[in-house]
């Protein structure tokens, strides 16, 4: 699988998968250069040429959904090629498709099963309402396996020492301000804490029955130099985490 040398890279069985930085890309400033994402200002033609790289070194087609930071799940297939699905995260057992979410300080994780693959797009609200749980479900539907056959990756995101978050957040996770757990939700002063986002993943993920769980040490906040982070930059481009049936 060619792509930038910068772009990682999660080993996942079974599965081909990867996710890009800033790097390798078309794109000018402040979208340099990699930019995946066609809503954020960036000029069509380099989104279009920085996609054409993408889908080269997965050599499957990515599918790009439209997220709206829920928890549905849709099953790809080949003819769902040109669409752009309303969704937070896909399953399919088709090795021409690559499922694929964008990113820029919300969790990218793919998910790979026997004789299929997943990607789901966890920000805080879809993480709280469960996006995690139904893609588990979806995969397990898909294969007749059980969650723990399934191999999880968590990409890069804004980290524990950067995700400042109030109340609602805490609430969202059933989590009663005046007794969260200090390891998920750091008090920082009145009404703020720092959210472990990873964190919560693995712990959404373990309940659901998923164990084989990587990744989950990169901050976009504190590494905004290599990767989007919308918190720090405003105007930013997207990254994109996608992964394909195959290799492995």
């Amino acid at each position: 699988m060619r792509s930038d040398p910068d772009w990682l890279r999660p080993e996942l069985r079974g599965a081909q998968a990867l996710m890009t930085t800033r790097a390798g890309g078309h794109s000018q400033p402040p979208w340099d250069r990699m930019n995946l994402g066609t809503a954020v200002g960036d000029d069509p033609q380099a989104v279009a040429a920085n996609r054409a790289l993408l889908k080269a070194a997965l050599g499957a087609v990515p599918i790009f959904m439209k997220q709206v930071h829920g928890t549905r799940v849709v099953h790809l297939t080949s003819a769902d090629f040109g669409t752009t699905p309303e969704a937070d995260a896909c399953v399919t057992s088709d090795p021409r498709v690559a499922c694929t979410v964008q990113v820029a300080d919300c969790m990218p994780v793919l998910f790979s099963a026997p004789d299929a693959v997943g990607a789901a797009h966890a920000g805080w609200r879809g993480l709280a309402g469960g996006v995690l749980e139904a893609t588990v479900r979806e995969l397990c539907a898909l294969t007749a396996c059980t969650p723990a056959e399934i191999d999880c990756w968590l990409g890069p995101c804004i980290g524990p020492r950067s995700f400042e978050v109030g109340p609602d957040v805490l609430e969202g996770f059933g989590a009663p301000p005046a007794s969260a757990d200090p390891e998920r939700f750091r008090p920082l002063r009145a009404g703020k804490w720092l959210a472990d986002l990873p964190l919560l993943a693995r712990d959404r993920l373990n309940a659901a029955g998923v164990h084989q769980v990587k990744g989950g040490e990169w901050c976009t906040v504190e590494d905004a130099s290599r990767f989007f982070s919308f918190r720090h930059n405003g105007v930013t481009g997207r990254m994109a985490a996608a992964i394909r049936l195959g290799g492995g």
